[in-house]
């Protein structure tokens, strides 16, 4: 076989991505937060967009291809304020006329920043151990082995690094890293830096205003027992009644098992949603979140430039490419409000019932339903219902949480949420002393003429945080 150069001329479709689709689609995937960003970046970038003020007239470059849902996507237009009148009134001579010989003292607030970018300070562990480091009598070469202890502790409070990995990096002997250490255990929160649960709960047990010996001896020799809750054959073995037993038993279990967690951890991280769904009657209203998105257009001056007579080939170049940006993000924003719009209103016709009546009447729903609903692609729904939220007067939800999948219900299915609620009603009216197991949760929802597996129960069940019925017991 002779191998040579040849050209062919061959005809083939493919899809390519261009720039702008690709800003098309990670708009549309964005949630509220994530959209003004890059807005706001975008404005700093392209200097033929600009951010219109409400009072300039609006015309039709400002929202090319608008349809039905102008109303919500209509970022054009500033609400009305009821106290624009009072607002408007000359508060600066109102007690010079009305208000006697009172004049208040005048303070130019001009240079102090607004309430929104005001941040509170919050103390953390490791904030909290350094200053009672410098109230302790811990000096000189013990401090910095104590400030390296801090810095390893976990979130909860324990000591990430062996002693032996801190020796080695300090070039200390373990001796007194260890000596340090059990000077650092005694601060606050008792129970800090412990290696483990057992030596967690020690400094706990031991710390106390009265200390339980047999707590602390169950602690020491006996914590795998404690662990297995073999309350009697701990007591035979500790050679103790099983009285005192269960006092020491409930003694340990008032313990913190993670000290450091009072601190919060991370900060708080709140939600903005991107839709909001408010009852009206007996219907139901959807109105996009455009809070803090500014009204887009085209700058004037690049229009007036692009007809310039005058201007070079390679400036009208420049021009045209800035222009066709400016104009394609305002298309991908609007086409990105239409297509949200659309999918919650084929979300909230298809689960229309848990809106009426809670959770317990959620339907299996899934992503090909809704595509086939308002007719677009699955990989679109999916953006779309990725990382957002919608207020709704049930609660705050992830639009990803009304797809679930079908459990067999009599001739029906159920969603697997409700389901899980319904599970974790069963687990909350239970019998401490006695709870109810796995295969009594399948028995019980067979009740209901809902068919399930018991490992189903028991992934659900992890899902929800909930322990096995072993450890759920309460035997005083």
């Amino acid at each position: 076989m002779v191998l040579q150069i040849r050209q062919q001329l061959r005809q083939i479709q493919q899809l390519v991505m261009t720039p702008q689709l690709q800003q098309a689609i990670k708009l549309l995937q964005y949630n509220h937060l994530e959209m003004l960003n890059a807005v706001e970046q975008e404005l700093k970038e392209n200097p033929a967009l600009e951010s219109a003020s409400f009072d300039d007239p609006f015309s039709d470059q400002d929202a090319p291809g608008r349809d039905d849902l102008k109303s919500l996507e209509d970022l054009t237009t500033e609400p009305v304020n009821p106290f624009a009148e009072a607002l408007a009134a000359d508060w600066d001579n109102y007690l010079e006329n009305y208000g006697g010989d009172y004049s208040p003292p005048t303070r130019d607030y001009s240079d102090r920043p607004t309430f929104e970018n005001l941040v509170s300070y919050k103390n953390n562990l490791f904030r909290y151990l350094v200053e009672q480091l410098r109230l302790s009598r811990i000096e000189d070469e013990d401090r910095r082995i104590a400030l390296e202890i801090a810095g390893n502790l976990s979130d909860d409070g324990y000591l990430e690094i062996s002693l032996q990995d801190l020796s080695a990096s300090m070039n200390i002997p373990v001796e007194r890293i260890e000596s340090v250490l059990k000077k650092v255990q005694e601060f606050e929160p008792s129970g800090i830096a412990a290696r483990d649960l057992r030596e967690c709960l020690l400094i706990q047990a031991r710390s106390l205003e009265r200390p339980n010996q047999l707590a602390i001896r169950i602690l020491e020799e006996d914590f795998d027992l404690l662990q297995s809750r073999k309350i009697d054959i701990l007591a035979r073995k500790i050679k103790a009644t099983l009285g005192d037993t269960q006092i020491a038993v409930h003694l340990i279990s008032t313990l913190n098992p993670k000290p450091g967690q009072i601190f919060g951890g991370s900060d708080t991280v709140y939600i903005a949603p991107d839709i909001f769904i408010f009852r009206v009657g007996n219907d139901y209203s959807i109105i996009l979140n455009d809070d803090g998105l500014p009204r887009l257009r085209i700058n004037s001056l690049f229009q007036k430039e692009l007809h310039n007579g005058s201007s070079s080939s390679s400036t009208k170049n420049y021009l045209q490419e800035k222009m066709r940006g400016a104009m394609w993000l305002i298309k991908s924003i609007h086409q990105r409000q239409r297509t949200i719009y659309r999918t919650t209103q084929s979300i909230l016709k298809f689960q229309r019932d848990f809106f009426d009546k809670g959770i317990d009447y959620l339907k299996p729903l899934v992503l090909k339903d809704v595509a086939d609903d308002i007719e677009m692609h699955e990989s679109t729904i999916s953006r779309v219902t990725s990382n957002k939220y919608v207020h709704t007067p049930r609660g705050i939800f992830e639009l990803k949480f009304f797809f679930n999948s079908g459990i067999k219900h009599g001739t029906e299915e159920i969603a697997s949420e409700s389901v899980k609620n319904q599970i974790l009603r069963i687990v909350r009216l239970e019998d401490p002393k006695t709870p109810v197991s796995d295969k009594q949760i399948v028995e019980e929802l067979a009740k209901s003429d809902i068919t399930i597996a018991r490992r189903t129960v028991a992934k659900y069940r992890e899902m929800l945080g909930i322990a096995p019925s072993s450890r759920r017991k309460k035997k005083f």
